[in-house]
């Protein structure tokens, strides 16, 4: 089995600034290197140059919406982990077309504890220890 990929840089990805502001605050409180986007197309610029281990992406966006990024980030970056975020009823259509597509992404409904996101960050023997 391969050893668990080490996430240190997390790229979070919301058109509701306060939101992803926040989480990336936290997660830097946390010890990680993150990041804030405001929209899919500028976390697709951020991602080519500063290449994240991870993003944290809410999916109903303007243009480019979360299930484009994460599939845009699997072509380019297959190494990134990607979570999706969504308080929004027509996530469900996006995330049916994904996997029509052959993408599957884990997704966690808006709003969420932050406890939600070591689990998806971090190796399970250190979510209790982090």
């Amino acid at each position: 089995m391969p050893a668990q990929q080490n996430l240190n840089r997390v790229l979070v990805v919301d058109d509701e600034r306060i939101i992803a502001d926040s989480l990336a605050l936290i997660l830097r409180g946390r010890g990680f290197d993150s990041r804030a986007a405001y929209s899919g197309e500028e976390a697709a610029e951020i991602a080519v140059t500063w290449q994240p281990d991870a993003v944290i992406s809410d999916v109903v966006m303007g243009k480019m919406d979360g299930v484009a990024l994460a599939m845009y980030l699997a072509q380019i970056l297959p190494r990134c982990k990607v979570l999706l975020i969504s308080g929004n009823p027509a996530t469900e259509q996006l995330i049916d077309a994904s996997k029509d597509s052959g993408y599957e992404f884990p997704i966690l409904p808006k709003p969420l504890h932050p406890d939600n996101i070591f689990d998806f960050l971090l190796p399970p023997e250190s979510v209790g220890n982090a």
